[in-house]
């Protein structure tokens, strides 16, 4: 693989104990399950592009999003326990955003279609839920609270009918952006 080639992926390196100590872990892609590599995770370094890290195998569990940067103790900065399991390499992507977010789960109610990041969805779109979206263009970021605040969820292009069905009972998105920086 080339240099160029390199660059295109991302890279992010786990680390057993806190200021990159102990056994580590490479990534260059998707890990459904960590375990088999590190019994623990507290500190990580971001080499490339920006990764979906998960509290649970299989891309289950809570989300945090991981840019280009050290981390060296982000278990106890995110209020995370030790238990990374999974993680996503989110692609990079130099196209247009679009999403079309439902009030309601199976996209019913109230539609709003997003072509840019969004603080309040209730202020903007006097939508007091979002249940269920449709991601046409681009990667997302959906967080719970309003202002980027909260438990969030990682969108990649495809049809999400139920935030409930996801793992997600009760729980209802109130602002989203855009991933934008997968390679800055």
């Amino acid at each position: 693989m080339s240099n160029t080639d390199m660059s295109m992926r991302g890279k992010i390196i786990f680390y057993e104990d806190r200021n990159f100590m102990g056994r580590h872990y490479e990534c260059m892609s998707d890990c459904a399950d960590m375990y088999s590599y590190l019994s623990r995770c507290h500190s990580c370094r971001v080499e490339s592009g920006c990764f979906m890290v998960y509290d649970r195998p299989n891309y289950m569990g809570n989300q945090y999003f991981m840019r280009r940067g050290e981390y060296a103790d982000y278990m106890s900065m995110m209020g995370m326990s030790d238990c990374i399991r999974s993680c996503r390499m989110i692609p990079m992507y130099r196209g247009s955003y679009r999403m079309r977010i439902y009030e309601r789960e199976n996209f019913g109610g109230q539609m709003h279609e997003c072509m840019d990041d969004c603080d309040n969805i209730m202020d903007r779109y006097r939508m007091s839920n979002c249940m269920s979206c449709h991601v046409m263009d681009g990667h997302w970021l959906m967080y719970e609270q309003p202002h980027y605040r909260g438990r969030m969820m990682y969108m990649r292009p495809g049809e999400y009918r139920s935030f409930r069905d996801m793992g997600y009972g009760g729980t209802t998105f109130m602002s989203m952006r855009r991933i934008m920086d997968s390679y800055y």
